[in-house]
């Protein structure tokens, strides 16, 4: 083989680890029930987008500049996180990689997102992010308390009929199969709470949960 044959081999090669290495970190994620999503995020908030730029973060294995979007907040609820308030949130340039595109005029959110080794609080496609104004009551309550109640619980999402749950710890998500939709009247209206022998079950409603309270809401 030429020396010519030989460049174009090894340069093909490093084009095609290079598209496998882009692939593998293409954006990849399961609709999250808004209860899992809190449930499972190291910081839960609402905020205000004040402003946008994008940054520097360090280098890849490749010495190139890794980029990301910091969109500067203003914290105005925690209702999960680190005894600190949160002034800005970073996420990947494209979406391609789960990067997310937010409003900066001043849009109110509620963002979900994990802290860094840096402390710093990031956010990808992956996590449940939503104009507060688009929240339901029903949500709004689940972040002071309800949420957190059902943390040990299982939101088991149903995709096709038949589906069925399997523990008693678990609550079945059907708003695809009925709706057609992610967040749907289940991830709008519902919380899955644990009861007092240690099953879970959706509930709904304005009052808090009674301790032994009954099933009898489920959808």
């Amino acid at each position: 083989m030429t020396w010519t044959a030989n460049s174009c081999f090894v340069t093909l090669a490093i084009l095609f680890l290079w598209r496998v290495e882009e692939i593998a970190e293409a954006c990849s994620c399961s609709p999250a029930h808004p209860q899992q999503a809190f449930c499972n995020s190291d910081v839960v908030i609402r905020a205000k987008l004040v402003g946008e730029h994008e940054v520097a973060v360090g280098n890849d294995i490749y010495g190139n500049p890794i980029k990301r979007i910091k969109y500067d907040i203003k914290q105005i609820k925690m209702f999960k996180g680190p005894n600190q308030d949160i002034d800005a949130i970073y996420t990947a340039p494209s979406s391609a990689v789960c990067g997310v595109t937010l409003e900066t005029s001043g849009k109110e959110y509620l963002v979900t997102g994990k802290i860094e080794t840096d402390g710093t609080m990031h956010v990808t496609l992956c996590d449940f992010i939503e104009p507060w104004e688009a929240t339901s009551a029903t949500q709004k309550k689940g972040l002071t308390q309800r949420y957190e109640m059902g943390c040990d619980c299982k939101i088991t999402r149903c995709t096709s009929i038949p589906c069925m749950i399997s523990s008693p710890k678990e609550c079945l998500w059907t708003d695809w199969v009925i709706e057609k939709l992610v967040l749907g009247e289940q991830a709008k209206h519902f919380a899955c709470i644990k009861r007092s022998d240690d099953s879970c079950a959706w509930y709904r409603g304005s009052a808090p949960p009674k301790k032994d309270f009954l099933d009898i809401e489920d959808p």
